[in-house]
């Protein structure tokens, strides 16, 4: 999958023409080109096809379907195009993309003073969702631009105003100190909790033990930050962005209970993944994240 995203992204001359040449595409051109472009992808990669769809089997195991990982294909195409070539038409029609549901819980957790933690998975289109978020409000978020395949997609996205910090290149104690400031001063940090590294401490999701982030612990147990479940999906040509009523960690958890506040997080994010199988990143290689495989 990487291999597919730095033939596209990492010649500058062919991104170009790709750009060049997608942006005159109509929206029905799009859909029809993406799912051309998942039906080939289905016929010439049988490899990661069986992947797909043994990855969606096991971890949801009652709502897998048949002919899911031809959609999820799609997904990935649609995603690709709109980070690659639809994000320069985001200042022109940005606002008609987005329909937000249950912001005023964001509303809600901001007039506490300090500041909010968005929670959210790889779902739909999260490099628009962050474009939107700020948007609208003083946002930060964690990514990681070091692999050469996906610094033009995150350079894009900064030219464009938003900002962030770079997991891989940021000392960790740096990376704490700008998001607790960021928080203090009543900002909205964006944490996509399904994000991996090996060096992670372990957790539980999907019924497995996995290594998981637990910035979200430590600010919502240490700092009383509150913590707003969010997730973004695509409907047709919009974006739904759903944020959920705000979760208060410190009131649940101890505070030396950073792993169970974080599979309790994950448990959350399982299940907003499954109510939207096709839609998440990261089914291509998810069972690399197995401890107990």
């Amino acid at each position: 999958m990487y291999a597919m995203i730095a033939y596209l992204t990492t010649d500058a001359r062919r991104l170009a023409r790709i750009r060049r040449w997608g942006s005159w595409l109509p929206a029905p051109g799009v859909t029809a080109l993406c799912w051309l472009l998942a039906a080939l992808l289905w016929v010439v990669a049988p490899g990661l096809r069986r992947r797909v769809k043994t990855n969606m089997r096991e971890v949801l195991p009652d709502s897998a379907r048949r002919g899911q990982t031809l959609v999820y294909f799609v997904s990935l195409w649609r995603l690709l195009y709109e980070v690659m070539i639809g994000v320069y038409h985001l200042k022109r029609d940005g606002a008609d993309r987005f329909k937000l549901e249950g912001a005023e819980q964001l509303e809600a957790a901001l007039a506490l003073g300090r500041g909010v933690i968005l929670f959210a998975p790889h779902l739909g289109n999260f490099f628009y969702a962050y474009w939107y978020l700020c948007s609208q409000y003083p946002c930060l978020t964690v990514g990681t631009a070091a692999s050469p395949e996906l610094r033009p997609l995150y350079q894009t996205f900064y030219d464009l105003g938003c900002d962030g910090l770079d997991y891989d290149t940021t000392p960790p104690r740096e990376m704490l100190r700008t998001l607790r400031r960021h928080l203090a001063n009543n900002g909205v940090v964006l944490l996509l909790g399904d994000f991996w590294r090996p060096a992670f401490p372990r957790a539980r999701m999907f019924g497995h033990d996995v290594r998981s982030p637990q910035g979200a612990a430590v600010f919502a147990l240490e700092d009383g930050v509150p913590i707003v479940p969010f997730h973004t999906v695509r409907a047709g040509c919009h974006q739904r962005l759903v944020f959920g009523p705000a979760r208060h960690l410190s009131q649940e958890f101890a505070r030396h209970e950073r792993t169970a506040a974080t599979n309790s997080l994950n448990q959350w994010l399982a299940t907003t993944i499954a109510r939207h199988p096709t839609q998440w990143l990261y089914w291509f290689n998810v069972a690399e994240r197995w401890e107990d495989r």
